[in-house]
């Protein structure tokens, strides 16, 4: 597993909570879960290319 996301921006965005310490590894499944569907979609229309519509 590649982390995609820091930890440090994740409070940043919740500024008023409290993060646990099992929130960016949740997170960073559901990105990579995301970027591979769009992958398949990018394949799929015969692209190389991901593209912001394929998420």
């Amino acid at each position: 597993m590649v982390d995609l996301i820091v930890k440090s921006k994740i409070k940043e965005a919740v500024k008023d909570l409290n993060v646990a310490s099992d929130v960016s590894e949740a997170l960073n499944k559901k990105v990579e879960a995301l970027l591979a569907e769009a992958a398949e979609r990018a394949k799929a229309n015969g692209r190389r290319t991901l593209q912001a519509r394929d998420l």
